[in-house]
């Protein structure tokens, strides 16, 4: 059998560890860069089943479409006034709008906390156009205008996950315990691995 010259081995070798370490590297590499070249639209409705019960035999989505249904419905007024079912429409607390946090991060739409029927909040996103970015969270901050990391984490900060699509109208539950009555909130778009700030919206009374 015939030999094969050193120099061979030695660059079969130096293939083989460079495929093994550059394949890993290009898919960390994809999964932090192709976020800025994809867009991701989610849209949501308004929560119109947020603390309703659900019958068993329908799903909360089913009932969320009765309840978009009625919305749209016309209604005929009558004589005398409707009962009183102890629902009431949400009412708007606070609003903001999002701006980029630079040149290259930037952000659009309007943030607003609904308080529902059940006394529960929501943080809901209208016309969200946001620079996209790898593992964006949407936090609450309790700073006006937070610029650095740890701005966005002074105690008493909220997470409230993962940011859904960069683009579109979504809805996010609010910890009950959060009291945005005090202090100066600020919706923060937050790219968790490398502590960037992607947009803000700061929240004042709607």
């Amino acid at each position: 059998m015939t030999d094969i010259p050193r120099p061979v081995y030695k660059r079969r070798g130096f293939i083989i560890a460079a495929i093994a370490v550059g394949v890993p590297v290009l898919a960390f590499a994809w999964y932090l860069g192709s976020p800025l070249f994809l867009n991701t639209t989610v849209i949501e409705e308004f929560p119109r089943a947020a603390g309703a019960e659900i019958p068993d035999d329908m799903t909360i989505e089913e009932v969320e479409a009765k309840m978009f249904e009625a919305a749209e419905a016309t209604v005929t007024p009558a004589a005398e006034s409707m009962p009183d079912d102890g629902t009431s429409d949400p009412v708007a607390l606070f609003t903001g709008s999002f701006a980029g946090a630079d040149s290259r991060h930037q952000g659009s739409g309007n943030a607003t906390v609904y308080e529902l029927a059940d006394g529960s909040t929501v943080l809901r996103f209208e016309n969200l156009d946001v620079t996209n970015g790898p593992d964006l969270h949407v936090i609450l901050s309790p700073v006006a205008d937070p610029e650095t990391r740890e701005d966005v984490s002074t105690p008493g900060y909220v997470d409230l996950g993962s940011l859904k699509g960069n683009r579109g109208d979504q809805n996010y539950d609010i910890p009950t315990e959060v009291d945005l009555t005090s202090g100066d909130w600020t919706v923060v778009i937050y790219c968790q691995p490398f502590h960037v700030i992607f947009a803000t919206a700061g929240l004042i009374s709607a």
